[in-house]
């Protein structure tokens, strides 16, 4: 066990604030054009991808904000294609985890496997779920994802700043 700092509990609350704002954003933005079960969906992403950004530094927040939009724009367009064309099968959920993989093995970012691979199984599985207007999904997400890396990042970034300005301590 160790002490908690100052800059612990800053973490700590500035990360649940900035989850907050992000659920608040979706379901507050969605709930105009999705039924009840998306809405929440969305502000379940959008809170995952805030804490998915967030780091001690703020320079490893925003590379994991790139490696999570990345990763989500690889998913996004495989499931938008393949839901356009067909109804989810777990053949081709399968199939996509396959191309997805490649494709970022391709691209040399082995750590990106992870993230893309479970965000292809999620909205073709919500697809599944809701198989009416299936092909909304992938777009559904993105911007859930993209208003979850914002609000995390910004809310990162300010927080750092301003705590280490009152502090005195170097911008982490």
């Amino acid at each position: 066990m160790r002490k908690l700092t100052q800059w612990d509990v800053a973490y700590a609350v500035n990360m649940t604030l900035a989850c907050g704002i992000s659920y608040f954003i979706i379901t507050q933005l969605l709930v105009q054009f999705v039924d009840a079960p998306s809405d929440l969906l969305g502000g379940m992403w959008a809170v995952a991808a805030t804490i998915l950004v967030f780091r001690d530094k703020r320079s490893l927040s925003l590379r994991a904000g790139l490696d999570r939009l990345l990763a989500t724009c690889i998913s996004f367009s495989l499931c938008l294609i393949y839901l356009i064309a067909f109804p989810f099968t777990p053949l081709g959920m399968i199939v996509l985890i396959w191309v997805g993989t490649l494709i970022v093995m391709f691209m040399n970012r082995d750590d990106d496997i992870t993230t893309t691979g479970i965000t292809t199984v999620v909205v073709l599985v919500v697809a599944a779920l809701s198989p009416i207007a299936a092909w909304h999904q992938p777009l559904l997400r993105l911007i859930d994802t993209v208003v979850g890396i914002s609000v995390g990042l910004s809310c990162k970034w300010i927080a750092s700043y301003v705590f280490f300005r009152m502090v005195g301590q170097p911008i982490r």
